[in-house]
C-alpha cells in the first residue's frame, strides 16, 4: 500500500466535515461526467472514478495546482474565467481519455496506455467538435438572423434575434444528443456528480443514501454556464453591431474569451447567491436546461461519483503526485486496493 495515505487519520475525512466548512470548501469543488464515470476537482487534487467492465471502480488521483494559483496576475475577474475555461478543457479531455480506456477494456489498469493514434484521434475529435460548435452556435445563427431581420433594424434587435436562434439551436442540440443511449448514461453520471456535490455542501454522508434526496440540478453546472455565455453574448455583440460581411462575422470569434470570462463570473456569483430572489430569473433557465443534460442515477453510478469526490477531498502526503487504484467497499478495506 502507498505511504500517501499515512496522514489521513490526522485530518477529518470528508464525511466528518461540518455544514459551514463544507459550504465554504464547495465553492472550489466541481466535477464533470465521464464515460461510465465522474471526475471531481478540489483545490488540491483531481480524481477520476470509472466503473470498469468487471464492475469495479478504478480511481486515478493526482495533484492539481491551477495555473491561476501559480500565477497570481491571472487571478483577476474575467481574465481568470477565460484562462480557467482553457485549463478545464484540457483536464476534461485527459479525463475522458482515461475513462474511455477503463470503461471499455478488461485489462488491468496498469496496462492501459493510450496509443499515439488514440491521442491524435481524440484531439482531432476535439478540434472537429470545436469547429462544429462554432459553426452551429455562432455562425449559422448569424445567417438565419440576416434572413429574418430587415436591413434597417438596429443592432440591439438584430442581436436579440441572433441570441434567440442561438439558444433554440443549443436546446435542440441537447435534446437530440440526450436521445442517444450512450449519452443518456453520461447524463445519468452528470446527475450523480451534482447530487454528490449537493450532499457535500449540505454536510451529508458521501454515500448513495446521503445524496438520494437531492436534485440533479445545480446552479454552477456547465450547462448553466453555457446559457450565461449565450445571454452575455447578446449584450457584448450589441456593442459590436450588426455584421455586414464574412470578416465581421469571423471577428466575433475574438470576443469568445471575453464572453467566457464574464460567464465565469456570472456562474460563480449565481452559485454563491443562488437563493437571492433578484438572481433567480437568470438562474432558472439554466436549471431548466439541466433537465435535459442530467438524469437520475442509480446507486451504482452514485457510488462512482462519491468515490471520485472522496478521493479529491482526502489529504495526501506532501510528496504525493499521482496514483491509480481500485476503490473497495469499506467493509473490505478502508483505503482502496493499490494497483
Amino acid at each position: 500500500m502507498s505511504d500517501a495515505i499515512a496522514d489521513v487519520n490526522e485530518t477529518p475525512m470528508p464525511e466528518d466535515i461540518g455544514f459551514e466548512e463544507a459550504r465554504s470548501m464547495d465553492l472550489a469543488v466541481g466535477g464533470q461526467a465521464l464515460i461510465e464515470g465522474v471526475m471531481m476537482r478540489s483545490p488540491k487534487y483531481l480524481a477520476m472514478a470509472v466503473r470498469t467492465p468487471d464492475d469495479r471502480i478504478v480511481i486515478r488521483k493526482k495533484v492539481f495546482n491551477s495555473i491561476i494559483r501559480r500565477f497570481s496576475f491571472l487571478n483577476i475577474p474575467i481574465v481568470r474565467g477565460g484562462v480557467g475555461l482553457v485549463e478545464t478543457m484540457g483536464l476534461g479531455i485527459d479525463a475522458l481519455m482515461f475513462s474511455a480506456d477503463q470503461a471499455t477494456s478488461e485489462d488491468r489498469i496498469e496496462e492501459q496506455k493510450s496509443s499515439f493514434w488514440d491521442t491524435v484521434m481524440m484531439w482531432g475529435t476535439v478540434a472537429f467538435s470545436f469547429v462544429l460548435s462554432m459553426g452551429l452556435f455562432f455562425y449559422l445563427p448569424i445567417i438565419l438572423t440576416d434572413l429574418v431581420v430587415a436591413e434597417g433594424e438596429g443592432s440591439l434587435v438584430w442581436n436579440l434575434v441572433d441570441g434567440v436562434f442561438r439558444v433554440l439551436m443549443f436546446v435542440l442540440y441537447l435534446w437530440a444528443v440526450s436521445k442517444m443511449p450512450d449519452m443518456a448514461r453520461v447524463f445519468e453520471y452528470h446527475g450523480s456528480e451534482h447530487k454528490a456535490i449537493h450532499a457535500f455542501e449540505n454536510g451529508k454522508p458521501l454515500t448513495p443514501d446521503g445524496a438520494r434526496d437531492f436534485t440533479t440540478l445545480h446552479p454552477r453546472c456547465g450547462t448553466s454556464f453555457l446559457f450565461f455565455v449565450m445571454l452575455i453574448s447578446i449584450v457584448v455583440f450589441s456593442f459590436v453591431g450588426r455584421p455586414e460581411d464574412i470578416l465581421d462575422r469571423l471577428q466575433r470569434m475574438a470576443f469568445i474569451p471575453l464572453i467566457g470570462g464574464l460567464a465565469y463570473e456570472a456562474i460563480k456569483l449565481s452559485g454563491k447567491f443562488s437563493n437571492a430572489w433578484i438572481l433567480r430569473p437568470v438562474i432558472w433557465p439554466g436549471l431548466m436546461m439541466q433537465k435535459i443534460t442530467t438524469k437520475q442515477p442509480d446507486d451504482a453510478q452514485q457510488a462512482v461519483a462519491m468515490a471520485a469526490l472522496k478521493a479529491a477531498l482526502t489529504p495526501e502526503a506532501d510528496d504525493f503526485k499521482e496514483r491509480i487504484y481500485y476503490d473497495m467497499p469499506e467493509e473490505q478495506t478502508g483505503e482502496g486496493d493499490e494497483v
